[in-house]
């Protein structure tokens, strides 16, 4: 909030904090500012404060003014030559409409938290729950001098430290995926496993199937990519068959992208017949199947994976630890056929020669050492209790849930349209997570994804109920 007793003006602070976000691209070319009317009663501030913060953002060639219509967000993009002047407004909607660039601004922006309250919309553990005594122990192991010499004055080995892969290796046993250490690519988080996927096995214009709702990175760096995106419905049991089967059929995509266990953000898990036909599918269809299972920590080892029942002669798997352990470490894994493998490794080579091999070794240390099963536990233990908190305060603050709730994420439906309640909670310091994120074409949505761990404080939920009446 604006605040009186700040050394800046009110005038400076809101100008700031509109050019902040016009900056991230939360507010995109072509979006519409509030009237200078409703931005006041947003804020508490006079009109008079907001006309000379429009005026700045004027100034700073941020926002342009339309006659009888208010003011907008500029395209910043220089007009090519040729383009008539009356094209501006039309390419600002067209940059507005484009999902990488909202989608991956909206990301940025889940980075820099608005306050120090709790945010229901970040996509991680709060930094106290993972906080360890294992973790520098194993660090410190790794950095006395004759260890700190031979794990960083050399390149590691090109698929990854040995000893993480084997550690690794032995924990994918525990559910059934079968992966030799040398079937094993380490990488700079799961998120690059899954680029080097997309970049081994796809080309500019390829169809790939994403489920949907989905995680917006995934639809943002495959657009970003020039694939063409088939988005599949996520039901409870799984991806909807029928129409992962018209795409077969009409446009023979190259992959599928699937979260099997505790789905973000519905957090659904595949059942054992929805996963045998859809392997059905991609062996009649030759198509490969990317399995991402960033939350293998917190789901049962039983749980149906479509890398366990495939062997990996189509599915590639692939994890990481920055949701359970150590977000920064940034050590995440692919798992694949041994033929498959290699091309995987190469385009891993192209891009980033090796991985750093200290946090590796720190890593396979606390697999090896039980530390990371046992911290899982505790983890699991206390979101379950955090899970139970959470739901009993969005239930009675008239909010219900699209799917049983499970693992970390709660999708919500709140009755309102979430983009513009999550504009207005980042005005009161909450940062939510709108449905539309979650779609490959941003449809307006009255859905939002809560995280349990950050969504069981009494005082967002008065906040969330008071803000939504307003809308």
């Amino acid at each position: 909030m604006l605040t009186r007793t700040s050394t800046q003006s009110l005038t400076g602070q809101l100008a700031d904090r509109l050019a902040e976000r016009i900056r991230t691209r939360l507010l995109p070319p072509g979006a519409r500012l509030p009237s200078v009317r409703e931005c006041a009663r947003q804020q508490g501030v006079s009109p008079y404060t907001v006309v000379a913060a429009y005026d700045q953002l004027l100034a700073q060639g941020l926002v342009e003014a339309r006659r009888q219509r208010g003011f907008y967000v500029r395209d910043a993009a220089p007009a090519p030559e040729g383009r008539p002047a009356n094209a501006a407004p039309m390419v600002a909607q067209m940059m507005a409409s484009r999902v990488p660039a909202d989608a991956s601004s909206l990301i940025r922006s889940m980075f820099h938290r608005p306050s120090d309250k709790p945010q229901p919309g970040m996509g991680v553990f709060p930094p106290d729950w993972m906080a360890s005594t294992f973790m520098p122990t194993a660090v410190r192991r790794m950095t006395n001098t004759a260890a700190l010499q031979e794990l960083s004055l050399q390149y590691g080995e090109p698929s990854g430290d040995a000893a993480l892969r084997r550690s690794l290796s032995n924990k994918l046993v525990g559910i059934n995926v079968p992966a030799a250490p040398d079937q094993i690519v380490t990488t700079v988080g799961a998120t690059h496993a899954l680029d080097i996927v997309s970049r081994t096995l796809l080309r500019a214009g390829d169809p790939v199937m994403v489920e949907e709702p989905g995680w917006a990175l995934e639809f943002a760096r495959l657009e970003a990519l020039g694939m063409r995106i088939l988005p599949v419905p996520r039901r409870a049991d799984g991806p909807d068959l029928e129409v992962m089967a018209q795409y077969c059929a009409l446009h023979s995509p190259k992959l599928f992208v699937s979260v099997s266990v505790l789905h973000n953000p519905t957090g659904y898990s595949l059942t054992p017949g929805s996963a045998h036909r859809v392997l059905k599918l991609a062996n009649e269809h030759d198509f490969h199947i990317v399995e991402d299972d960033t939350y293998s920590h917190l789901a049962p080892e039983h749980a149906t994976r479509l890398s366990a029942l495939d062997g990996l002669q189509r599915t590639i798997y692939v994890s990481g630890f920055a949701k359970i352990l150590a977000p920064n470490w940034r050590i995440g894994f692919l798992a694949a056929s041994p033929e498959l493998k290699e091309r995987l490794l190469e385009t891993k080579l192209l891009a980033t020669l090796t991985t750093p091999t200290l946090f590796e070794r720190a890593l396979s240390w606390c697999i090896d050492q039980g530390q990371l099963r046992r911290h899982a536990d505790r983890i699991r233990i206390r979101l379950d209790g955090a899970r139970s908190r959470a739901v009993k305060l969005a239930m009675a603050h008239g909010c219900t849930f699209a799917s049983e709730p499970a693992g970390l994420f709660g999708w919500v439906d709140t009755g309102v349209d979430t983009d513009a309640l999550t504009q207005r909670m980042l005005d009161q310091g909450y940062l939510l997570a709108p449905g539309s994120l979650f779609h490959a074409r941003r449809p307006p949505s009255t859905m939002m994804r809560i995280n349990f761990a950050t969504s069981q404080d009494a005082a967002f939920w008065k906040v969330f109920s008071k803000v939504r009446t307003e809308l």
